[in-house]
């Protein structure tokens, strides 16, 4: 049973009903009892007031009855002097005092009573099925009312539960309305002592969490700072390497080569940090995609120069509800990444649509794309399709598109991949649904799926 409230209610009006049948069962046997002790004693009151009545030795004439009780005399000699009109001819009882017998179609309780002081022998019977039906209608009468209360027992205990367990409510409550990014401690406030266990633990287990994740990001914040210094310092002994050796040296161009893929690992590490919902100022304002698309391609565009590549940019404003930082870094690691592994002189289209189901970026280039049995897992942390030896030579560290996914989250989006245009190359879309306030994602908590498409 998943609710605790209606386990107690059942269990509680499950036991109380047992309880009300084992003393219902037992007032009714005891009821029972005491009631054919009070028929069996009026039927001897008769007896005795009938064996007293004096009465001719013949040719008296029955006496009525309504055929629930009948009654026979007999004299000194034996004989049948007196009876009721259904009373009939034979012995009515063969025992001496109170037996049952059968007779007239009917079973009878029957008194065989003997005056000793005019020999007078009286015979009387009263049919058990009115009797017991008698007995039974006045003790029904007594139990019925408890039978009948156990609905309002029921609502009762229900609402008493509820009210015990308020408190279980008001923590639910309170864990609910929690943000991703709280970790504080949580007060109830004149909590019983039974839930306290319970908070006590949750509070433990928040702390642990805090101090876990304050180490993590401490780290990768201190560590992608940290290696910035050391990285310029080999950047600039490698220019000093270049003019010792000259441009063309292998072991120069490889170290060049590792370095740069180093500073691009830090710089997308930083990017991350920055981009959790408790680093980065979420001043979510209303921006306009093809502006902000517009700015990334015009500082990128050495880039698309330099590979002699062709990019376009189609569509409508497209306005959304976000931050410009971090939608600006969503919208350059998906051109970036597209420009990277596109061949020379190939082509990058940004396509930006509103619906009525929301705006959607797509930024679509016709490369060698990626297979789609791997397109789900580009979005985990440190991913590359085909590994280090990627068949497109250029360098990546698997971050870029798991901050994409992140900031998309971070703005109730969602990031998806499919084949480019005329079945080659790759699209990836962002869709920002329409009216959905941004969140705060605790995506920086599974931190196992970031990556990026290499």
């Amino acid at each position: 049973m998943n609710s605790l409230r209606r386990f107690l209610l059942v269990s509680v009006l499950s036991a109380l009903m047992l309880l009300n049948f084992l003393a219902a069962l037992h007032g009714y046997r005891s009821s029972m009892a005491e009631a054919e002790n009070l028929f069996d004693q009026k039927l001897a009151s008769m007896a005795l007031q009938l064996s007293s009545v004096p009465l001719r030795t013949s040719n008296n004439a029955p006496a009525p009855d309504d055929n629930n009780m009948v009654f026979q005399l007999f004299n000194a000699e034996g004989k049948l002097v007196w009876h009721s009109v259904h009373a009939p001819e034979q012995y009515i009882a063969v025992n001496e005092g109170f037996s049952e017998n059968n007779f007239n179609g009917y079973r009878w309780r029957t008194l065989s009573y003997f005056n000793f002081v005019n020999g007078h022998r009286i015979m009387i019977a009263e049919r058990l099925d009115l009797r017991y039906r008698l007995a039974e209608s006045v003790i029904l009468e007594s139990i019925v009312p408890v039978i009948v209360v156990l609905p309002v027992a029921g609502l009762l205990i229900w609402l008493i539960i509820g009210h015990g367990l308020k408190s279980l409510a008001v923590l639910a409550g309170i864990l609910r309305r929690k943000a991703a990014d709280d970790l504080s401690a949580v007060d109830v406030g004149h909590a019983p002592g039974e839930l306290m266990p319970v908070i006590e633990s949750v509070n433990s287990l928040l702390r642990r969490l805090n101090a876990s994740f304050e180490r993590e990001r401490r780290f990768s914040a201190d560590a992608a700072h940290e290696l910035r210094t050391p990285i310029s310092a080999i950047k600039i002994h490698l220019h000093n390497l270049r003019d010792e050796y000259g441009d063309d040296n292998e072991s120069v161009l490889s170290l060049e080569h590792d370095v740069d893929r180093l500073a691009h690992l830090v710089e997308q590490m930083l990017l991350l940090h920055r981009t959790t919902p408790d680093h980065y100022p979420s001043k979510f304002e209303r921006l306009s995609l093809a502006a902000l698309s517009r700015e990334i391609i015009a500082e990128r565009y050495p880039d698309f120069v330099a590979k002699d590549q062709t990019i376009e940019l189609h569509g409508v404003d497209g306005e959304v509800n976000g931050d410009r930082f971090a939608l600006g870094i969503l919208i350059q690691n998906l051109i970036s990444n597209a420009s990277k592994y596109t061949q020379r002189g190939g082509a990058i289209k940004v396509d930006i649509e509103v619906l009525k189901d929301g705006t959607h970026l797509r930024v679509v280039d016709n490369g060698p794309g990626i297979p789609a049995d791997v397109q789900t897992r580009v979005f985990e942390r440190f991913y590359r399709a085909g590994g280090d030896r990627h068949n497109s030579g250029v360098s990546g560290c698997g971050l870029g598109l798991s901050i994409a996914e992140h900031i998309a989250e971070l703005h109730s989006a969602s990031i998806s991949m499919t084949v480019g245009d005329n079945d080659s190359g790759l699209a990836v879309i962002v869709d920002f649904p329409v009216g959905t306030p941004p969140i705060k994602s605790d995506k920086r908590l599974a931190l196992g799926r970031y990556g990026e498409r290499k």
